[in-house]
């Protein structure tokens, strides 16, 4: 399998090379993105741009890799993938379980949002408490 990997600092571009993504490739993509979460990356781009074919467990292997990041308590997203392979999520009907974005920078900027985000509410905890109380507070 050829591919690249480009690392951030809040996500790795993980660009996959190779045209077909099926039952021959698939488990490598999978030790690959094993690999990539078991040193610590839990926000992963995947660049399909490349793909021209997909198959069932290539799609498996990207879904092993969706729950490997929201395990780690991140997110994998699909970007540049072509017709053919949306149009395969949308009969498998993983459009709604994987998040695709069309461009890499598109998908960067969700990552950033989301891990500021998850700053905020870490910094924050005492801020949804006093929202909770609040409304006891009128009704007395």
């Amino acid at each position: 399998m050829k591919f690249s990997i480009d690392k951030q600092e809040h996500f790795t571009v993980f660009s996959l090379k190779d045209e077909k993504l099926n039952s021959v490739v698939a488990p490598e993509l999978k030790t690959e993105l094993i690999g990539l979460n078991t040193i610590g990356v839990r926000n992963i781009i995947l660049d399909l741009e490349a793909l021209k074919f997909i198959d069932s467990s290539g799609l498996s292997a990207i879904l092993i890799g969706n729950r490997l990041c929201q395990n780690a308590n991140g997110t994998l997203i699909i970007c540049n993938a072509n017709e053919y392979v949306m149009k395969l999520m949308r009969i498998s009907q993983l459009e709604n379980i994987l998040t695709v974005l069309p461009t890499i920078q598109e998908a960067a900027d969700y990552i950033k949002m989301e891990e500021l985000e998850k700053a905020i509410t870490n910094e924050e905890p005492g801020a949804e408490a006093e929202t909770e109380e609040a409304p006891e507070a009128q009704e007395e």
